[in-house]
């Protein structure tokens, strides 16, 4: 009989389903349980963004170097990270503060074929320590962390990152123009519709969200990055609301 865990039971996304108290979106138990089916069915492009990741850190990683995942969740990014690294020597590095979220992350990268090791925290990524990195991910993590705090965080990643490295920053971002802000809104929400969600759950989730994710404009993304020390910055894929970057450091 095999040792390997059984892969984590995945349940429907139904939280936001019935009437429920206002409260603040937190990724607890109840969610690390549904995530899979949450954001595939929320985010527009994220199974087309996953595989890419793995693309990017192929053509990006170096060898003995660090690879970074921060806010990890299940580790649906870390294990494309795991996929498109070669080198032996390299470290990856998987960061959440979700505990339900790491141990469930934990089975995920045991089942995981590739022989390459992983180490998961569960910490603030505030608090990690970053240095010689080659890849880092923020995938769809930066626009949970407080606006005030979210430069200093950029420039922390861009000091550790080597030269020719590259950070890949996914957001949900809103618009300057309130017209294509209402457009590109009223898109999301039908494709929310069409994978399933109801009216309900749709106008409860945002309301429990709105106060945790704050998202920012392309041109602030930008802006900041560069900033903090990257000196490219492009946009790699873009649905509706939700973009991709890749933040280039320049080889020296």
């Amino acid at each position: 009989m095999s040792n390997k865990p059984r892969q984590p039971l995945q349940e429907t996304d139904r939280l936001f389903a019935t009437e429920r108290n206002p409260e603040d979106f937190r990724f607890d138990a109840s969610v690390a349980r549904v995530f899979p089916d949450m954001i595939r069915r929320s985010v527009p492009g994220y199974t087309t963004i996953i595989p890419m990741i793995e693309v990017i850190t192929e053509q990006y990683v170096q060898a003995g170097s660090n690879c970074y995942d921060l806010g990890c969740s299940l580790g649906a990014s870390t294990l494309a990270m795991r996929h498109g690294i070669s080198f032996d020597d390299c470290s990856l590095v998987g960061v959440d503060n979700s505990q339900a979220m790491i141990e469930r992350c934990e089975h995920y990268i045991a089942l995981d074929d590739s022989s390459l090791p992983v180490s998961l925290r569960c910490e603030d990524i505030m608090d990690t320590e970053l240095s010689n990195a080659s890849v880092t991910t923020l995938n769809f993590t930066l626009q949970f962390v407080p606006p005030e705090q979210r430069a200093a965080l950029l420039a922390r990643i861009a000091t550790a990152t080597r030269p020719g490295g590259v950070l890949i920053l996914s957001e949900k971002i809103r618009f300057e123009s309130d017209e294509e802000q209402e457009t590109q809104t009223r898109l999301h929400h039908e494709f929310k519709r069409a994978n399933g969600y109801s009216d309900l759950e749709i106008s409860q989730k945002r309301s429990a969200i709105e106060q945790v994710l704050i998202p920012e404009s392309l041109n602030d993304h930008r802006t900041r990055l560069q900033q903090a020390g990257f000196d490219q910055v492009i946009v790699w894929y873009q649905c509706f609301n939700f973009v991709s970057m890749l933040a280039i450091k320049s080889a020296a």
